[in-house]
């Protein structure tokens, strides 16, 4: 039997993150411990106001933070500190469990010893648009895949896509190789993945284990997001140099056309060009942002607590 922990960043937590402790009280593999680094004590106190939280959920424990001290790679470190399990779970506060065996499924691949990381399929949400549907379809199909470093000559940086938004760790290699990064910005899950895969493990892709998460950006939270991932980017080239990103959106948008085509809906594509296009010239500028006034790029940034570091 595995001993597994969970490990959740929360901020403003609303009824979606409830649901998502109900689900993992129902797993069919037991939680040990569920570990939430909260961020601004008084968005959590407001939620269990008034409720008997710490009756009904007694295996979770909270650290409260502010908002100044979050980190995308150090916040999500300080969680595995509390944690003594031999595997843990990184999830996201709006990501919810579609059924009882995610935990077992995204523990299975381990039992390959070469495996490190094991990450959940995502699915939208039933209030989501076509276009969202499609790209989670796109990044999150229904089959399986074992990834390792072999994979990089052809599958170029999808070998390492990996989201903590659902992903499963073993502890005892993510401390050999040094846990994420410190100070992220953005992808924390992908440049620890990246080392997963330089170092000769392996990446499971569990599609089995499944949550519902998805975003309604506009166009501006499109390009405020891919800011920050070209930010990333360009601070991390041992990671991501020489691997084409721009070529697998133009596949993305390409096929999204044809979807929305399929299903009587091309005047979404209106809709479809704007975000591209936002996407793009965020991305763009986050990988230029040393050119960029200091000023700009926390205008720019989703994450703008990032440059007061």
């Amino acid at each position: 039997m595995f001993e597994v922990d969970v490990i959740i960043p929360v901020y403003k937590p609303a009824e979606k993150f409830i649901k998502l402790l109900e689900q993992l009280k129902k797993q069919s593999i037991p939680i040990q411990n569920i570990i939430l680094i909260n961020t601004e004590k008084k968005y959590f106190d407001e939620l269990i106001d008034g409720t008997d939280f710490w009756k009904k959920y007694d295996n979770v424990q909270v650290k409260h933070i502010s908002k100044e001290e979050f980190d995308h790679g150090k916040t999500r470190n300080y969680g595995v500190s509390l944690s003594k399990a031999p595997y843990f779970i990184m999830m996201t506060d709006d990501a919810v469990p579609v059924d009882e065996e995610l935990v077992k499924e995204l523990l299975k691949p381990f039992e390959d010893e070469e495996v490190g990381m094991s990450y959940a399929r995502q699915l939208p949400g039933k209030d989501s648009d076509p276009i969202e549907r499609f790209t989670r379809a796109f990044n999150y199909p229904d089959t399986p895949l074992e990834k390792s470093r072999k994979d990089l000559e052809h599958m170029g940086i999808k070998t390492f896509f990996a989201s903590d938004v659902c992903a499963a760790y073993r502890r005892e290699t993510f401390d050999r190789l040094g846990g994420f990064i410190n100070h992220a910005i953005f992808n924390e899950d992908m440049i620890y993945a990246r080392k997963l895969i330089d170092a000769g493990y392996k990446i499971f892709y569990a599609a089995g284990g499944r949550v519902e998460h998805f975003h309604s950006y506009n166009g501006r939270g499109q390009f405020k997001r891919n800011f920050d991932m070209g930010v990333s980017h360009a601070d991390h080239p041992e990671v991501f140099s020489g691997l084409s990103t721009e070529s697998e959106g133009i596949r993305l948008v390409k096929k999204t056309c044809s979807y929305l085509c399929k299903m009587g809906k091309p005047y979404l594509i209106v809709k479809l060009f704007w975000l591209s296009g936002c996407k793009y010239l965020g991305y763009f500028w986050g990988k230029r942002y040393k050119h960029l006034p200091e000023k700009w790029r926390k205008l720019f940034s989703m994450n703008k607590n990032y440059w007061d570091k």
